[in-house]
């Protein structure tokens, strides 16, 4: 075994494994424990990186176990699985850090770390998984921590909406499997390199194509398998950032980019079903967003929002329309993520959710007010922020390929994105300041929220070399032609 081989399975059993040490850790030393979580988490990234020359050069990394049957035990890395592991561990890292400050004031702490650690690892065996049993294994790893991480505050009403949460995925999650058995009925064989192989061209069975897609539409919180998502906020402020940034609704996204992208062939149906259900996501969740004033439900119908555009970007086709959608992800998920954690201190210090009732909080918390509107601003498409390179990849690619109306779709979402991020910061921060609140969250806390929106900012100025490494990995999906 060779050492990017090595490596590709430390990425995968560090954090999975290590998360289980973090209970006893914390009974030791609180510093040590939580020392313990982040570096965990940066040894992935770390790993990650290290193996990232070879997988954006086109060279794919195996690793594994072989039975000699359907279940063999692969790991592959190529340059989109290493580009979500890097997305996923880097935005990670920064809430685990944030926690440090947020969840000292809570209990359960011990299970708060190693459930994200642990959801981690879900991610990172998911992302590199190549075979579809264990790929399904590590997602229901993922669906699980997430249901516990929901209900962390044990309330009833927070026991409810996470057990919402976790019917609405597994159901999902099983529908996939179904389709998942499908395609070895079909093929004989759960490996996706195999499969490849064996279909040649061949359209995969429309039931599984349904099966599998109801899976990553639950998981993507997508119409109509929505719901879960924006009552998921009653979890701590960096759990939700976790779950719409850095890993759970973007694992469906890349699941679609992997499958649909890189392995299978499917009906001409599914080409045009897929980005009328993405439009009407997006822009069903953008006017919701509109109208609510819960913060972090307006953050979170605008993730809803903002994965219906990247999956109508995935849906071109077209190499610099899917570098795009890909693209999105990264930026996305910083500046996403950058919002919730700036929503975690305002909640935290006013224990106020209700945007009406804050106002003027720029002038007690002028770090997080500047953090939230440069996140947003990224979100929105503004330039030069890494969300307008993006966004404009997929407009553009939708235009030369004749496929208008999605650009049409982009340009309507991202007005109507500027019209209810602006609502919230101008109701949060802007005005008259109406309740008392300290000067800001602790400083680990500010400084995540000020790290992930220069990285927003950051993200834009030096587009070229993140736009260089998604088209490398995009360049290698069979599926999208040039």
């Amino acid at each position: 075994m060779g050492e990017n081989e090595l490596m590709l399975l430390l990425i995968v059993f560090v954090p999975t494994v290590g998360a289980f040490a973090l209970p006893l850790l914390g009974r030791m030393s609180v510093r040590l424990r939580n020392f313990s979580a982040l570096c965990l988490v940066l040894i992935s990234l770390v790993l990650t990186i290290v193996i990232s020359p070879s997988a954006f050069r086109g060279k794919t990394i195996t690793a594994g176990v072989s039975f000699n049957n359907a279940y063999d035990f692969v790991l592959r890395a190529d340059g989109l699985a290493v580009f979500m592991a890097i997305v996923s561990t880097l935005i990670s890292a920064i809430i685990v850090f944030y926690s440090f400050g947020y969840i000292s004031h809570y209990e359960n702490q011990n299970e708060y770390y190693l459930m994200v650690v642990l959801f981690l690892g879900g991610m990172m065996g998911l992302v590199f998984s190549d075979n579809l049993i264990y790929l399904y294994l590590f997602w229901e790893i993922t669906a699980i921590t997430s249901w516990r991480l929901i209900g962390f505050f044990r309330e009833e009403q927070h026991v409810l909406r996470a057990d919402k949460a976790f019917l609405v995925t597994i159901f999902g999650s099983l529908l996939m499997l179904i389709g998942f058995i499908s395609i070895y009925q079909q093929n004989g064989s759960f490996n996706l390199t195999a499969i490849k192989e064996n279909l040649n061209g061949t359209h995969l069975s429309n039931l599984a194509v349904a099966m599998i897609l109801a899976g990553i539409l639950s998981k993507s919180a997508t119409l109509p398998l929505h719901t879960w998502l924006p009552d998921a906020g009653v979890a701590p402020s960096p759990v939700t950032a976790l779950l719409h940034a850095a890993l759970l609704v973007k694992i469906g996204v890349y699941v679609f980019a992997r499958l649909f992208l890189a392995t299978f062939t499917v009906d001409e149906f599914w080409h045009t079903a897929v980005p009328i259900i993405a439009a009407v996501s997006a822009l069903v969740s953008a006017g919701a967003a509109m109208v609510d004033t819960d913060l972090k439900r307006i953050i979170a119908y605008s993730t809803i929002s903002q994965i219906g555009f990247i999956f109508l970007g995935l849906a071109t086709g077209n190499e610099i329309g899917v570098a795009g959608a890909l693209l999105y992800i990264l930026m996305h998920g910083l500046a996403k993520g950058g919002l919730f954690l700036c929503a975690g201190i305002v909640e935290q210090n006013t224990k106020i959710k209700d945007i009406t009732r804050l106002g003027g909080l720029i002038k007690t918390m002028p770090i997080t007010a500047v953090s939230f509107l440069l996140c947003a601003f990224s979100v929105m498409g503004i330039p030069p922020f890494g969300g307008f390179f993006s966004k404009y990849m997929v407009i553009t690619s939708s235009v030369q390929t004749g496929q208008v109306w999605i650009s049409m779709v982009f340009l309507v979402g991202a007005f109507l994105t500027i019209i209810y991020l602006f609502r919230a910061f101008n109701m949060v921060f802007l005005g008259d300041l109406k309740t008392p609140s300290e000067k800001e969250g602790s400083i680990g806390m500010v400084i995540s929220v000020a790290a992930l929106a220069a990285l927003s900012l950051a993200g834009g100025i030096f587009i070229y070399c993140p736009s260089q490494l998604v088209l490398s990995a995009v360049q290698q999906l069979t599926g999208v032609m040039r």
